[in-house]
């Protein structure tokens, strides 16, 4: 009991005397609303892992490893000090709880476990979390691990963090769901939260990233969504978790308070992946994606063409997501068809919805709800879309399930066996994204 009291009063000693620092910005516009010592070079704490999980993202979304992918934990990796997963030397995992682990419980031998599956070793994925962060614009910011524990030179600025914070949301809004999770299962064992009190004691928190260290003290970076309106906000070298947190509860009141209600988003441009070296490189412009409806209205008198290049880097990839899944066993998958089917009218949509209903919201405990996704002209075409987006939305429908029904139009792509609140979040996390959707309700 005399150690524990020791080490609380070390604990809080350390964190009174660590620096303060604090920054607030506008996420849609990128606007500065509040700073504070903002460009000191400060110890980040856990806030690394968001570095982490950002690579991990990226390594995910271009093919250098699976969610699915099993990684075997390395003796430095279990050897991590809390706070830790568990995980023993030689245990196998899947890559998707690592990341879980990390993002919810902070956990170290997972952040560590992430960065060896990555880049080999940690050092060498310390290399890389400095090398994104420069071509993120985080000129403060020097990695040296991936779990954020002090060390000489592992330093970083709340300037720096509000950034990451920012590409976080919009670079993988598909992931970004991880952070506001109150728990979730990490494949040995279900995880708390660390940053639980504010996303529950703050309306419209949603995320991001606790740390302490002695050295850093009490860091947080938060975001909030009031009304169309996001907030971030970052502090240094908290006292204690509750005082940080009513800092951080106080700037992002400060946030909504100075942001205007109507602004033009300015997305932070997303890194170019470079698959030569499997890093980040030089942030330019590009269109690398559809980004309007799979439904698209043409205009009186033309037709909408679709090179055939790209109708066929479209079809290879999804072809091998289907194959990968195991959706494609059996299946004769039909081809990309470049002309779209018109848009059905909203009351033919009502009046087929209402038909259905019944038969497809059947699951208990509160699960009616589903989304639509648009209508093809083929079922082999409705599971492929649908396939693509539980890919790419895995955060919010990795528990729905996929549903084709044909209809006199076509064949509709639906997502049900949803809560009206995940219905309602994947509708949202996908309009984001560009993609239809539309929510159906039990009514």
């Amino acid at each position: 009991m005399i150690a524990v009291t020791a080490f609380l009063a070390l604990s809080a000693a350390a964190a009174q005397a660590a620096p303060y620092a604090a920054h607030v910005i506008d996420a849609r516009s990128g606007e500065v609303l509040h700073s504070e010592n903002a460009d000191a070079r400060l110890h980040p704490a856990s806030l690394t892992k968001m570095m982490t999980l950002y690579i991990a993202f990226q390594a995910v979304e271009n093919g250098e490893i699976g969610l699915d992918d099993k990684v075997t934990i390395s003796r430095h990796a279990a050897s991590e000090p809390p706070s830790k997963l568990g995980l023993r030397t030689g245990q196998t995992i899947a890559f998707r709880y690592l990341i879980r682990a990390a993002a919810v419980k902070s956990a170290n031998d997972a952040a560590t476990a992430i960065g060896e599956a990555i880049s080999g070793s940690e050092a060498a994925f310390a290399r890389r979390m400095t090398r994104t962060a420069q071509v993120l614009g985080m000129t403060r910011t020097t990695f040296k691990n991936a779990h954020g524990l002090t060390e000489s030179g592992h330093l970083s600025s709340a300037r720096d963090m509000t950034t990451l914070g920012r590409h976080l949301f919009y670079d993988f809004p598909e992931y970004y769901n991880l952070f506001s999770r109150r728990s979730t299962y990490a494949g040995i064992r279900d995880v708390p939260n660390t940053n639980r009190r504010l996303l529950a004691d703050y309306k419209g928190a949603d995320g991001i990233k606790t740390g302490f260290t002695n050295a850093a003290g009490f860091n947080l970076v938060a975001s909030a969504e009031r009304g169309g309106e996001r907030v971030i906000a970052t502090v240094f070298g908290g006292r204690s978790t509750a005082s940080r947190n009513a800092k951080v509860a106080e700037l992002l009141d400060l946030g909504f308070r100075k942001a205007p209600t109507h602004v033009a988003v300015r997305k932070p441009v997303k890194p170019v992946y470079d698959p030569d070296h499997g890093i980040a490189g030089k942030v330019i412009r590009v269109v690398l994606a559809v980004n309007k409806s799979p439904r698209p209205r043409a205009r009186p008198g033309q037709e909408l063409e679709i090179p055939a290049t790209l109708v066929a880097q479209i079809e290879e990839g999804i072809d091998g997501a289907v194959a990968e899944a195991g959706a494609g066993e059996g299946v004769e998958v039909a081809r990309l068809d470049s002309t779209p089917l018109p848009r059905p009218r909203p009351e033919e949509m009502a009046e087929e919805v209402a038909r259905e209903v019944v038969t497809r919201m059947s699951t208990a405990g509160g699960r009616h709800w589903g989304i639509n996704v648009g209508r093809y002209g083929s079922r082999y075409q409705a599971e492929r879309v649908l396939l693509k987006t539980a890919l790419a939305e895995l955060g919010t429908l990795d528990e729905a399930l996929r549903k084709v029904v044909q209809r006199n139009g076509g064949f509709e792509a639906n997502f049900v066996g949803m809560t009206e609140d995940s219905a309602a979040l994947a509708c949202r996390r996908l309009a984001a994204r560009d993609i239809s959707c539309e929510t159906l309700g039990p009514g």
